[in-house]
């Protein structure tokens, strides 16, 4: 009887040790920090919306643009057709794109694959939130084209 209160003690003063060792965690412990804002260069910008309207594309007709790192270089898809070019950031908050060359491969949706060229043409400044991006005109309040990041 003596051996069974023993073990018995032993057990309960073993449960309250192991108790005590587990971690308290709440759910705000676990509670992911916000990603980092998108970086304008490097970043492939997916088309999202262009003048107000929205976009849709499949992955492989996926209209984007891509500013290089290292260069002063642009480039894309317009849904259709690859484009690359030049652009500036003659200040902090200010994108101009230099003439955009494509490739001349026809397709359904060249309408809007134009519309999106001659927005990038018509570009001079840009607003990153997050994992979005704006481009305006100097003309414009409502951003002429919103796109999302992947990296």
């Amino acid at each position: 009887m003596l051996l069974f209160r023993r073990l018995r003690t032993s057990s309960l003063i073993l449960s309250l040790l192991l108790a005590g060792c587990q971690s308290k965690l709440t759910p705000t412990t676990f509670t992911p920090a916000p990603p980092p804002p998108a970086t304008l260069h490097t970043t492939r910008w997916i088309l999202y919306r262009l003048e107000a309207q929205p976009v849709t594309t499949t992955p492989e007709r996926e209209m984007y643009v891509q500013l290089s790192a290292t260069e002063t270089q642009a480039e894309g898809q317009g849904g259709c057709n690859r484009f690359r070019g030049s652009f500036q950031l003659p200040m902090e908050g200010k994108l101009q794109f230099g003439p955009l060359l494509s490739t001349k491969m026809a397709c359904p949706e060249l309408a809007l694959e134009n519309r999106f060229l001659q927005v990038l043409g018509s570009t001079r400044s840009y607003r990153i939130s997050g994992d979005t991006l704006r481009l305006y005109s100097e003309a414009t309040v409502a951003p002429l084209a919103v796109f999302l990041a992947r990296k």
